[in-house]
């Protein structure tokens, strides 16, 4: 099998394991313990249902315009695998990342390992020779079987507890809020940017002796118009510009991302001008992302219900716009249904196409329950072959005053990403 490239590579990681999710920590522990992982900078992790991106984007840009050196791991990846590792700004490159893998491979032996323990483990190791000064770590699924989970972090943060992965995870915020916990480590900070956190998540904390910050009791915020500040224990920030980023939820994640550099403050000391910068600099594609010109498209990876209620508000909070055009796909896996009764009244027209890949979903399903769940208040249903057709369909009958909200699955943004990137001056038009 060729494996001299990154294509290469990632195509035998992914036929490597059975499964392509098998939470449990033992065999990537293991592992990183033959590959000699070793990470001794600060560090942050970042759980929860949505939220995770945007916060530990804000982190990475305000402590690089601190003058940090940040090594900052995501997933999953928009275009290209190496987004998911990024080094001071800067995405991975495929030498690098090869290098890793090879580490990673000789290290394993005969223990197997799915593509997303394999890659993070190899995307460690990258950061564990990379002179950097702070580490900003996405962790995925649930939390306390997830392979970023071996790493015990400075500090903590949970952005929010909702139904996501319940086959995993299990079937009420109870559950899921108990698995986010298992980021938390005794005796160090725990942020928890929920509002409204459930039990489970305080129990555990308490449990295991962690330094619980809860949004509403140790940090919060408040802003107008013009712009907001953050209050945490000791820290006080005002004047505060709003971030780059769009979207109601932004100040939450901040204020999260905030109380986490207050809580490093000794080892990393941020200053005012810095938090300004990071906030006004910041970048994250697909996040209620808003391309210029006309008719205005909208990139949002929105897929659970908890995402496309926040997504709703946020179209709720633009200007008017005559139409609105869905593109529209998801997996299988997730509640369609769910999503789609965040969204339906505001739809005039779904473009429906199917995801690609094992976990998912033909298009007729997706027509079939969009049908059923938003039909009734007279919107229009067309399927196409694959999320590019869908996306043209929508630009050929979207006016120039409309709008086109792509969402649903990282996968359908990036499809329309493609697809922009292919006709720029379509898009422009």
């Amino acid at each position: 099998m060729v494996k001299d490239d990154l294509a290469g590579w990632l195509s035998r990681i992914e036929r490597l394991h059975v499964k392509s999710i098998d939470l449990g920590l033992d065999r990537v522990r293991a592992v990183a313990e033959r590959v000699g992982l070793r990470l001794d900078v600060p560090t942050v992790v970042v759980g929860g249902t949505n939220g995770k991106g945007s916060t530990c984007a804000m982190l990475d840009s305000i402590l690089r315009a601190a003058g940090y050196r940040v090594g900052l791991y995501t997933s999953p990846h928009l275009l290209r695998f190496n987004e998911r590792c990024r080094i001071d700004g800067v995405d991975a490159a495929d030498a690098d990342l090869i290098e890793q893998f090879d580490a990673v491979e000789a290290a394993r032996a005969s223990t197997s390992l799915t593509y997303f323990e394999f890659t993070t483990l190899a995307i460690l190791r990258l950061f564990s020779r990379a002179s950097l000064d702070a580490l900003v770590l996405e962790i995925g699924l649930g939390g306390r079987l997830d392979a970023v989970n071996i790493v015990d972090a400075d500090v903590a943060i949970v952005t929010s507890i909702d139904l996501d992965h319940m086959d995993y995870l299990g079937p009420t915020r109870e559950d899921i809020g108990y698995e986010k916990a298992h980021i938390y480590r005794a005796g160090r900070p725990a942020i928890c940017s929920d509002p409204a956190p459930p039990r489970s998540l305080l129990e555990h904390a308490a449990s295991i002796g962690a330094d619980l910050w809860r949004f509403g009791r140790d940090f919060n915020y408040q802003g107008d118009r013009q712009q907001w500040a953050y209050a945490g224990r000791q820290v006080h920030r005002s004047g505060l510009p709003y971030p780059a980023l769009r979207g109601a939820n932004q100040l939450l994640n901040a204020s999260g991302a905030l109380a986490a550099l207050e809580v490093l403050a000794e080892r990393l000391p941020v200053s005012q001008q810095a938090v300004r910068q990071g906030l006004l600099t910041m970048e994250l594609p697909g996040r209620f992302q808003v391309l210029p010109g006309r008719p205005a498209v909208i990139l949002d990876v929105a897929h659970n219900p908890h995402a496309a209620a926040v997504l709703a508000d946020n179209l709720d909070n633009m200007g008017f716009h005559p139409f609105t055009h869905a593109v529209f796909g998801m997996l299988r896996d997730k509640d369609i249904d769910g999503v789609i009764a965040r969204l339906g009244n505001r739809i005039d027209h779904w473009h429906v196409a199917p995801t690609p890949g094992e976990r998912g979903c033909d298009a007729a399903t997706v027509a079939a329950l969009v049908r059923a769940r938003a039909g009734t208040g007279g919107c229009a249903i067309s399927e196409y072959p694959d999320l590019a057709a869908a996306f043209d369909g929508a630009r050929k009958r979207a006016g120039a005053d409309d709008r086109i909200v792509a969402f649903g699955s990282f996968l359908t943004v990036a499809e329309v990403m493609r697809a922009v990137r292919a006709r720029p001056a379509a898009a422009a038009a």
